[in-house]
């Protein structure tokens, strides 16, 4: 009973350390939930014939240069939305809410599946703080966290 408690807060504790310098986006991405995060370009020499792009707020940017290269990466996040039956955004809040630390690879889908997915599809990475599913995500695996952990940050 004691190893595994043991193992629990080992657990935990790499959690945590995942997951705390992500944490610092979290005031910014709830602030931000329903409004859009990026804009068009329309600089100088843009004519009508050319392709407009997404320019996104710094503080996105920021957030998903880190979430990229943190250890909540999974590369396999489609298999987390088949098996789980994802499909909708009301789908991934819904999971989202009932998470618990057995569901910690579930989020981690989540959180992947927009931070991995949208370096090819412009639009993700606006869309999750839009439908505000960076800061579910995020503050939901702090709740996990914070009940678990002894040590209380």
């Amino acid at each position: 009973m004691e190893q595994e408690m043991e193992y629990r807060q080992q657990v935990i504790q790499e959690y945590r350390s995942m997951l705390e310098p992500l944490l610092q986006y979290l005031p910014w991405l709830e602030k931000n939930a329903g409004k859009t995060a990026s804009r068009s370009y329309q600089g100088q020499g843009l004519s009508r014939k050319s392709m407009s792009f997404p320019v996104y707020d710094a503080n996105l940017m920021n957030f998903v240069r880190e979430a990229s290269g943190s250890g909540l990466m999974d590369r396999n996040y489609c298999y987390v939305y088949t098996r789980n039956r994802i499909r909708t955004h009301d789908d991934e809040r819904r999971v989202i809410a009932a998470a618990e630390l057995r569901d910690w690879d579930i989020l981690r889908g989540i959180l992947s599946k927009y931070v991995l997915e949208g370096q090819t599809k412009a639009t993700l990475w606006g869309e999750a703080v839009q439908e505000n599913i960076f800061a579910l995500v995020l503050g939901r695996m702090r709740r996990i966290v914070g009940y678990w952990d002894k040590t209380r940050w």
